[in-house]
């Protein structure tokens, strides 16, 4: 029998959207990845592969069932950076939650979970850290901090840490601070014992167009790390601001059981200019060894769409995101979110469709940043949110609601890129009757929401408003009907076009042309991505109406 000589490609991103920060590790031939998630819920995805080009979700590590709390407040606090590791059988994720108590690492035999409840590190309060087994079985803590030796920079230190106890049981050190003198945001680190050197790997230039990945070594765990001279081993900095992949760093190093080696890294692709809608995504590009130093991406030197499939992994692949909710199903598949912790009882699937409760919490209100050791631990400030990422520049979102507002409630369809940068198509009632409308809403801001003195002015604009005769009627008894409504997003690029009516197959447009762009603006950086769905709200009174969806559909 001739054998087959078909190549595979792996095709870049690996894990498109809105999933930053990857970090990866493997157990025997298995292959697991996990990435921020902010201040979506549940938290942290955990993904698993076989042959590095074909990505499952299996989990998220974070839920209510084992403590998982954040809030739905600036859109890019809560949880940053996780590292997952595995040893002996058991597997550990450490993290960062800035809507909680911060550092802390949940542990399961069974990356598909269940995960353990926090071990919180309260004496390490920074983000981005990195666990690290070395061979003698001490446990070790990487991590950025402020160097108190040098004003206003930061530098990498290192904490050996008891698992028993679970406990730091050092005083934390400095092993490296950057490679570029005082580099911006050296953070992201992650230490590997290779051949005869341990390897320290961090990011610097933060997660924008400056974004690198650099590398330094030492004889010695916690000795000092001198930096590659051939320093940054992977950058897109130089290539200028109209190369389509921007932001490359933020990497993370894994072998294959035939000792090949990997990197996944973020990026992002930019639409018609410096604009990132899609956020922050998963790539992968090989890594070979010379001299003693890693080589991203050999030949090139940057990340490229697509790369040969190791021959020696099985090629798996997965059966692909749905397309379209029916909600016939009592549970929500991995690629639903929640914009923050759902304590409130305002969400139900019943009879064949999603129920949404008109929560008193508004869409949009007035950005006051957020405060890191200081989480807002409040259970009744939640809104009434369900959506999904986008995960290709062009799409089509279509749903269809039956909704009878009263006073100023409204629902339906929006899509946002951190907060308050959003369009939303809904349903309310005003003086006049029901109307259906478009409101932009965008976000000028001075500072960063983290860090004392930020301001933020939000305005909202109504682009386009509508009557909506006959449909005023529904009531939520109706639900299930051809009485619904159906709304339509349909976007070429940076160009959005808005439809209407009861019937998907003769819809009419609404409004046409609206501009992405105003949504992803390049003060937002990037830290999260467009995520778009469904909504209900009371805008500030109390109510126990709700909205009611039959379907959601995106084609990506």
């Amino acid at each position: 029998m001739q054998k087959d000589r078909t190549q595979h490609i792996i095709q870049n991103p690996i894990i498109p959207g809105f999933y930053p920060d990857p970090s990866i590790c493997r157990a025997e031939d298995d292959f697991y990845l996990v990435c921020s998630s902010f201040e979506l819920y549940p938290g942290i995805p955990v993904f698993h592969s076989k042959d590095l080009a074909h990505w499952e979700q299996i989990a998220c590590a974070m839920t209510m069932d084992n403590g998982f709390h954040v809030k739905a407040d600036m859109g890019n606090g809560g949880i940053m950076a996780p590292t997952i590791r595995y040893r002996d059988g058991l597997f550990y994720i450490i993290c960062c939650n800035f809507a909680d108590r911060g550092t802390f690492y949940v542990t399961a035999e069974d990356p598909a979970g269940p995960w353990s409840e926090p071990n919180w590190i309260e004496d390490i309060p920074d983000l981005d850290c990195s666990l690290f087994f070395d061979r003698d079985g001490k446990t070790w803590i990487v991590y950025p901090g402020n160097d108190e030796n040098e004003d206003n920079h930061r530098a990498i230190f290192l904490s050996e840490y008891d698992l028993d106890h679970k406990r730091v049981c050092s005083e934390p050190k400095k092993i490296w601070n950057s490679a570029l003198r005082k580099a911006w945001a050296p953070e992201a680190p992650h230490i590997y014992y290779i051949g005869e050197y341990y390897y320290l790997m961090i990011a610097e230039g933060g997660t924008e167009h400056f974004h690198s990945v650099m590398i330094a070594r030492s004889s010695s765990v916690d000795g000092w790390y001198e930096g590659y001279p051939g320093n940054p081993v992977m950058t897109h900095r130089h290539l200028g601001y109209h190369y389509p992949i921007d932001n490359a760093g933020h990497a993370d190093l894994v072998d294959t059981p035939d000792g090949n080696w990997y990197a996944v890294l973020l990026a992002s692709r930019i639409i018609e200019g410096q604009y990132r809608n899609l956020g922050r995504e998963t790539y992968l590009c090989p890594v070979e060894w010379e001299r003693g130093w890693p080589v991203f991406s050999p030949g090139t030197g940057k990340i490229e769409w697509e790369y040969p499939a190791d021959p020696a992994l099985p090629w798996t692949e997965y059966d692909p995101e749905p397309e379209r909710e029916d909600f016939d199903e009592d549970h929500l598949a991995f690629c639903w979110n929640f914009w923050g912790t759902p304590y409130q009882d305002f969400w139900k699937i019943e009879d064949g469709c999603l129920k949404l409760k008109c929560l008193a919490r508004p869409f949009v209100r007035k950005l006051t940043g957020f405060h890191p050791g200081q989480p807002d631990m409040s259970r009744d400030d939640g809104i009434s949110f369900l959506g999904r990422r986008q995960r290709e520049i062009d799409f089509t979102a279509t749903l269809k609601m039956t909704f009878n507002p009263q006073n100023r409630e409204a629902a339906g369809f929006v899509i946002m890129q951190a907060v308050n940068h959003q369009f939303r198509l809904e349903k309310i009632r005003n003086e006049g009757g029901c109307v259906l409308r478009l409101v932009q809403v965008t976000t000028k801001q001075k500072g960063l929401p983290f860090l004392p003195g930020y301001e933020a002015d939000t305005t909202q604009i109504i682009l386009e408003q509508k009557p909506l005769n006959g449909s005023e009627a529904e009531t939520a008894q109706e639900r299930g009907t051809d009485s619904g409504l159906v709304l339509r997003l349909e976007a070429k690029g940076q160009n959005y076009n808005f439809y209407y009516g009861t019937d998907e197959e003769h819809l009419e447009p609404f409004f046409l042309h609206a501009d992405a762009k105003v949504i992803n603006p390049e003060e937002v950086g990037g830290m999260t991505g467009t995520v778009m769905g469904m909504f209900a709200t009371a805008n500030g009174e109390e109510s126990e109406n709700a909205a009611f969806f039959d379907w959601f559909e995106i084609k990506q």
